[in-house]
């Protein structure tokens, strides 16, 4: 028996004794030796692996095009193109951009092992070939090349629900938000002019409380397709990635209009060399939307408020610009609604107004017209009440409760929320020491911390001063941060976060699935906890809905972190949370905000019941 016929038996023999995990797995092999080819394809294909093969390097990248293979077995040494070039060529394609590639040399120097991952290589083998080994180390690249994929679009899925809304497929305000920036950056080089449009929908809540939100929603993915047909390319904001020059959008991502959240959208003109191109694109939006929408027995009306701010006259940076534009929508809707109106410094009752509500809060944290209400968080194994959420309401003497809607935009804005977040924290150690009286102390509070509050250098230590003067246990309390707040200088706030930790508390990341979180990034942050945004929990009907929620939950048992949804109202929503293994459970289907007064009672209620009913039904 040949030599070749020894080696030939030897490597089968072996290679029986893999596991099959490449099993249905396309292979090209390249390679200008013939009894190469037959041997790695007898190798291979004893592994259950699909061959097609190529002798040269045009064949092979033609191969390559034709027949899309899992993994690519090539030669260096070969006519016509040596595998180097073949591996860069196919690296600039883009089904080979993460394709594994094994090169396969009799050089073993330093030099050829660096110019072969330097073009592109997945895996350097020198030969002689170990073919006992060969099937095994295909095995392993198939596998460690799907586990990258995977990982690769669930990134790709989390940036896509970072920067788009799920519902319309427009981007969302985080992506707004960039895009504008570099937009002006831009307008700011070239000395060009830019508009940009806000949109606001009249009356929308009245019709979406009349059709019901399932039509509502369908009318807002109807009024995003209305305005992505009727603007032109040239007239939209661009998204660019981060990793593309400013002046160079991405056409793959490009868009034209932005949906801000509920019934608001954006549009971005740059370039704009006259305010009447401007009032042609206003026009031609309230005439596009002010037609009637077909949604089966309804035939909805819906109007458009417009507010138009000009960059550089009406603010050179971009929150100026969004507040002065919004400003104008004001203002329209004030005078008659489904018009649109342009920026004028006179525009600035609503300023006023804003104004007089900071001073009124600066009163009301005086005169304790501020008050404390607390919602229960249930355990879905256990049925008890294992946290409360501590609320601030303002209970004014003339305007009735005030939404904190309203009045915490404008405590952050002013930095009062610095002031209202340490009263927030007393008034929760007070009601602590009350409970505690009582023999209820197994509880956690959880404390809202804004993004202001957090980016003070000397949280910590004032925390720590808190606890002590206190007496509050630190286990006792938990902090929810924003998902935006923690990403803004990761780096930073990793620190920090570690420094919370360190005090003993229990970190929450609050309305998560609105922002983005690099996992590279979310693996490092020394939290407990993800809370599910209650917007993704009403929209738990939809496929999308019910996709994020099912990924959050997910990513948090994989992260060993604890999981909260918020904002649960129905049995059904209950059903489907449970049902995946949500850990916390909140919303007015358990209770509403309540008293401190009334703590103790639902502290002692048991939602077993509750829970083993929903369960039951689905």
């Amino acid at each position: 028996m040949t030599a070749y016929g020894e080696t030939k038996i030897q490597a089968t023999a072996a290679l029986d004794t893999h596991e099959h995990q490449g099993r249905g797995a396309k292979i090209l092999v390249s390679d200008d030796d013939q009894n190469v080819r037959l041997l790695t394809r007898q190798c291979l294909e004893a592994e259950g692996m699909v061959v097609v093969e190529a002798c040269n390097g045009p064949e092979t990248i033609d191969v390559f095009v034709r027949e899309r293979p899992d993994l690519v077995f090539l030669d260096v040494e070969m006519p016509g193109m040596t595998g180097l070039e073949v591996c860069r060529r196919i690296r600039q394609m883009p089904q080979g951009e993460s394709i594994p590639i094994m090169i396969v040399t009799g050089s073993d120097d330093r030099k050829s092992i660096d110019q072969g991952f330097e073009a592109g290589a997945t895996q350097y083998k020198t030969k002689p070939v170990n073919w006992s080994l060969l099937g095994r180390d295909v095995q392993y690249m198939l596998r460690a090349s799907n586990a990258f994929n995977v990982l690769k679009r669930q990134e790709d899925r989390l940036r896509y629900l970072a920067y788009y809304d799920p519902l319309t497929s427009l981007p969302n305000r985080r992506s707004f938000n960039e895009q504008l920036n570099r937009i002006l950056k831009r307008a700011k080089r070239h000395k060009t002019s830019a508009a940009l449009l806000f949109i606001d929908l009249d009356h929308f809540k009245r019709i979406n409380d009349s059709i019901g939100h399932s039509r509502g929603d369908r009318l807002l993915v109807e009024i995003a397709k209305r305005l992505t047909l009727e603007l032109r390319e040239d007239d939209a904001i661009n998204y660019f990635t981060d990793q593309s020059a400013e002046e160079i959008p991405d056409p793959n991502v490009s868009t034209e209009i932005a949906r801000l959240g509920g019934d608001e959208f954006t549009v971005v003109l740059s370039d704009v060399d006259d305010i009447i191109d401007v009032e042609v694109v206003a026009k031609r939006i309230l005439n596009t939307l002010s037609e009637p929408i077909a949604l089966q027995s309804h035939n909805p009306v819906v109007t458009p408020s417009i507010g138009i701010a000009m960059y550089p006259h009406d603010g050179e940076e971009p929150d100026t610009l969004v507040r002065n534009a919004d400003t104008a929508m004001y203002v329209a809707k004030a005078e008659g609604r489904a018009c649109f109106r342009f920026y004028d410094e006179e525009m600035n009752a609503r300023a006023v107004e804003q104004l007089k509500m900071e001073e009124e809060l600066r009163d009301a944290m005086r005169e304790d017209q501020l008050e404390l209400r607390y919602q229960p968080l249930v355990d879905s194994a256990t049925g008890r009440v294992v946290s409360m959420e501590a609320l601030v309401r303002w209970k004014h003497p003339v305007r009735g409760m005030v939404s904190p809607l309203e009045f915490i935009p404008v405590a952050e804005r002013t930095g009062q929320i610095i002031e209202l977040g340490e009263w927030v924290m007393q008034q929760v150690a007070r009601h602590c020491q009350l409970w505690e009286t009582m023999g209820l102390d197994g509880f956690r509070i959880c404390v809202n911390i804004s993004p202001l509050q957090f980016n003070q250098s000397n949280l910590t230590q004032w925390i720590e001063g808190f606890l002590e003067h206190s007496g509050l246990a630190p286990e006792r309390l938990e902090l929810e941060l924003t998902e935006s707040a923690i990403m803004n200088d990761a780096e930073t706030n990793i620190a920090k976060l570690r420094d919370l930790k360190d005090l003993g508390l229990d970190l929450a990341v609050d309305d998560f699935g609105t922002g983005y979180s690099s996992l590279s990034y979310l693996k490092r942050f020394p939290i407990d906890t993800l809370k599910i945004d209650q917007s993704f929990v009403a929209d738990l009907d939809s496929t999308d809905g019910a996709a994020i929620v099912d990924a959050i939950i997910a990513l948090a048992k994989t992260l060993n972190l604890r999981v909260i949804a918020e904002g649960i109202e129905d049995a059904h929503q209950l059903s489907y949370l449970v049902s995946k293994n949500c850990d916390l459970l909140q919303g007015f289907y358990f209770a509403r905000p309540m008293y401190p007064d009334d703590v103790p009672q639902v502290l002692r209620q048991d939602f077993t019941e509750e829970l083993s009913t929903v369960a039951t039904d689905e």
